[in-house]
């Protein structure tokens, strides 16, 4: 059996950085993905598709490993890179998108991301892995925002 997680996040902020060295190192998947935490592999399969292979967690009895790939698409003169979901590539399908916006000051940017991480454990432990792993899926997306903000050389408050 297996418990299905929904993801579905947003975040917006503000740095110092010229939109040019956002853009470019946003669109660079895997100077990016340099960023991300917990990432144990990253597979360029060609096309710009990626297989994310993520560090396990859990403990030594109960762990779960998130596999997944998506296509990406940069686009400058719309400033967003999006990725798209691609099937059978793990346990997980994931999307999601980066907005970047130019405002001479700073640079703005929003983060979303949506997917699903299917947990080979049994229903009954649905009501305990759900917030686990959500908030697992949440910090680990937190820090990486955040390691990004410090190679940004920080926040501006809008």
């Amino acid at each position: 059996m297996t418990v299905t997680v929904d993801i579905d996040l947003a975040y917006e902020f503000a740095v110092k950085a010229p939109f040019a060295e956002v853009f470019d190192l946003l669109c660079d998947v895997p100077a990016s993905v340099s960023h991300f935490p917990k990432v144990d592999k990253l597979v360029d399969l060609g096309g710009g598709v990626y297989r994310w292979e993520m560090a396990k967690v859990g403990t030594a009895q109960v762990n779960i490993q998130t596999v997944y790939a998506s296509k990406y698409v940069s686009d400058r003169k719309k400033g967003s890179v999006v990725w798209t979901p691609v099937q059978g590539q793990g346990n997980a399908l994931v999307g999601g998108s980066w907005k970047i916006v130019d405002r001479k000051t700073r640079t703005e940017v929003e983060f979303r991301v949506q997917g699903t991480v299917d947990v080979p454990l049994p229903g009954l432990m649905k009501m305990v892995v759900v917030p686990i792993v959500r908030g697992e899926f949440e910090g680990l997306i937190e820090k990486y925002i955040d390691n990004l903000i410090k190679e940004f050389g920080g926040e501006v408050e809008v």
